[in-house]
């Protein structure tokens, strides 16, 4: 339905009360309450202040969650490249009988990052553990715990992550069970 239309509705329901300046003045009012509708579903805000409390809430989550520590190229080697912050690692853990997982770029690059996905997309992977194509994140990532954060703290993560400027950084692809690994990788090993 165009502003227009749902002017005119409203006028036909006010028994075409509005008319000339006052359908105008109604489609503004009507267009700004729209707007504010559609950022408030959106979880965003038209006031500048509260997306800035929301982008320094996603940071803190993020930092506390120590997503840098897995996502970040060289954390896990213990000297963290904070240019490429979230990049994506070089090191991946190995579960037995899954294979090795390298912990992916969580920056807006759309190539090798987060970049094609939504807010809701990131909410969902980091709750659900499902990525948007289908696929079931590997177990080494908390999100059974993750999917205990508020709606509020999970969308200020979201908008934190797809605020990160672009890191071209492509992690290793996943290594199966049977196949040779390409990149260094954790694993945990049983004694005897």
């Amino acid at each position: 339905m165009t502003l227009t239309t749902l002017c005119a509705s409203v006028a036909g329901r006010t028994g075409g009360a509005l008319r000339g300046g006052s359908l105008r003045r109604a489609g503004s009012a009507v267009a700004w309450a729209a707007l504010g509708l559609a950022l408030a579903g959106a979880g965003l805000s038209a006031d500048p202040a509260r997306a800035q409390e929301r982008l320094k809430r996603g940071e803190y989550l993020a930092t506390i969650m120590d997503c840098g520590g897995c996502h970040t190229p060289g954390a896990m080697l213990g000297k963290p490249d904070r240019e490429r912050n979230l990049g994506g690692s070089e090191v991946g853990f190995q579960i037995p009988g899954l294979g090795i997982f390298y912990p992916p770029n969580l920056t807006s690059d759309r190539d090798t990052g987060l970049g094609a996905w939504t807010e809701a997309d990131i909410v969902k992977a980091v709750r659900t553990g499902v990525r948007p194509d289908g696929r079931v994140l590997a177990p080494v990532m908390p999100y059974g715990h993750y999917g205990r954060l508020t709606d509020a703290d999970a969308n200020a993560l979201a908008s934190y992550l797809k605020s990160l400027k672009a890191v071209r950084n492509q992690a290793p692809a996943i290594t199966g069970p049977s196949e040779k690994p390409r990149a260094p990788y954790l694993t945990v090993v049983v004694p005897n």
